[in-house]
């Protein structure tokens, strides 16, 4: 799974042409010169921007605040891979986090799901114990008799 993220001072517009990748939830109408720069590496990349695909108010999408308070932009970017982009479930920026930066929080949300492999079960493949056994009398008092010989023989293993 590729993930690029971080500070591209790109501004994504929501101009028709970039849809496809960028979709239509970004803070800004129009696009700067570094905003087709990503759009163009990502497209080249096969990556998708999804940082301005989720529909939220207008002071969660911004990431960052000028030093005189007033000018809010939505710079900071996060691109995926196509093909694992139906993973990443929210993404959201948080102004209160207090990072001692003028940028905010942005936190996604992935959900990944692995495949173990035939070789991968049968290497963590463990010994099954028949517990209703225990439920006959002699059998229980032979375990709580041999217990922790029984844990001794599974740890020389």
């Amino acid at each position: 799974m590729k993930i690029l993220l971080g500070d591209f001072n790109a501004k994504l517009g929501r101009e028709d042409i970039f849809k496809p990748t960028i979709w239509n939830e970004s803070l800004h109408h129009d696009i700067n010169d570094k905003g087709v720069g990503i759009v163009n590496f990502s497209t080249l990349k096969n990556l998708a921007v999804k940082r301005t695909i989720f529909p939220h108010r207008h002071f969660h999408k911004y990431t960052w605040t000028s030093p005189d308070g007033k000018t809010r932009n939505q710079i900071d970017h996060v691109s995926i891979d196509w093909r694992w982009h139906s993973s990443v479930l929210h993404i959201r920026s948080f102004r209160w986090a207090d990072c001692d930066t003028d940028h905010c929080l942005v936190v996604v949300e992935i959900k990944e799901l692995l495949a173990i492999s035939k070789e991968a079960e049968e290497k963590f493949d463990v010994e099954r114990f028949n517990l209703t056994k225990l439920s006959e009398l002699e059998v229980r008092k032979q375990y709580q008799i041999n217990r922790f010989a029984a844990l001794e023989n599974l740890s020389d293993r």
